[in-house]
């Protein structure tokens, strides 16, 4: 396998110091590479797509992609609860043996998206898209043609099964969490979907052309976070009453609304047409995949996980159990529930 090159001189880097002061692994280095003339599933082009990303650790080190969920960004990982328990020292992505590589999508953080200028005429990006850029970015950006591992959550675990069958010779293992392989469906896609249709059906929306945020946008968000996010046991331990319930629906309503519309009806329609499921059997890369049984959005009890991890090979099923400390959707996004099955799973690629 080669060792990665050092970011091309057009890659702008950044220190951010701040960030790292909770954890002891080095401090993570933001640049952006602008990729040229990209095309887009559905044939519409942009002559320039910038997309941001995170660096941390040697850059001869193991090249380990991470990828966040949606509307999120490579900030979003950089936390106590999943930086701080991954990649310090002795850890199972030590960032003193691995190079870190933490992109924000398309469509989100820094990268190129429709609230930068083109509103509701920027190209109506799939997941595949955002694949795409990340394999350009990887490649083109950064000189990498093999990856140690690719790892996500959530969207980013979505991103990882289509790393897995788009570029099956490209990485050694994939971890994905939070997600299935599995097509659009149920529940989880029939709220996305009430969620951009409340946004976008809102007057206030002006088809993408508003002047100040719909108000639509924060109910929306609220709703489909409270009814796929936090666990069952979880929420009734932390509010056992109606007071207590009204005290976290209050804080909620208090916190900052997403920042844009467009943006966010975009990042959350791009998983409509995701479905790597008829492709499962081109995967070569070992996979470890991670869920948890009170995940509101990939429910276990369905069966259509086991039947994908059936067809997909070198493949296992890691399933937390669901408790009053796992949070449902969210319980990946706190390393300390599979860091042991990770290093595992590492040791056993040899």
């Amino acid at each position: 396998m080669q060792t990665p090159n050092l970011p091309r001189r057009s890659a702008i880097p950044l220190a951010l110091a701040s960030v790292a002061t909770a954890a002891e692994y080095p401090t993570p280095r933001e640049a952006h590479w602008v990729a040229r003339d990209f095309r887009f599933h559905n044939g519409e082009t942009l002559p320039a797509v910038k997309l941001a990303y995170t660096t941390i650790g040697n850059p001869g080190g193991l090249p380990v992609l991470v990828l966040h969920g949606t509307a999120g960004s490579a900030r979003n990982l950089l936390n106590q609860g999943f930086a701080g328990a991954l990649f310090g020292p002795g850890q199972p992505l030590d960032a003193q043996r691995h190079f870190i590589i933490l992109p924000d999508a398309l469509g989100a953080g820094a990268s190129s998206k429709p609230s930068d200028g083109l509103r509701a005429r920027f190209p109506r990006y799939n997941y595949d898209d955002m694949v795409h850029a990340q394999h350009r970015l990887v490649t083109e950006g950064l000189g990498l043609n093999h990856l140690r591992l690719v790892i996500g959550n959530s969207m980013g675990g979505m991103h990882s099964w289509l790393w897995g069958v788009t570029y099956p010779d490209f990485m050694d293992a994939i971890v994905p969490m939070a997600a299935q392989p599995t097509e659009m469906a149920a529940r989880n896609w029939m709220l996305r979907r009430l969620m951009i249709e409340s946004i976008r059906r809102d007057p206030a929306y002006a088809d993408g052309n508003y002047t100040t945020p719909p108000p639509s946008l924060r109910m929306a968000s609220l709703l489909y976070a409270t009814a796929t996010n936090g666990g069952t046991l979880a929420l009734q331990a932390q509010a056992p009453s109606r007071a207590q319930a009204d005290a976290l629906v209050e804080q909620r309503l208090a916190a900052n609304p997403p920042p844009d519309a467009n943006d966010f009806i975009y990042q959350w329609e791009s998983s409509r047409d995701y479905n790597p499921a008829p492709l499962l059997e081109r995967i070569r890369a070992r996979v470890l995949a991670i869920n948890s049984a009170d995940d509101e959005r990939n429910p276990p009890q369905t069966g259509v996980m086991q039947a994908a991890m059936q067809r997909t090979a070198h493949a296992r099923l890691h399933l937390i159990e669901a408790s009053t400390e796992t949070t449902g959707h969210g319980t990946t996004g706190q390393a300390r529930f599979w860091r042991e099955a990770l290093r595992e799973f590492l040791a056993s690629l040899g």
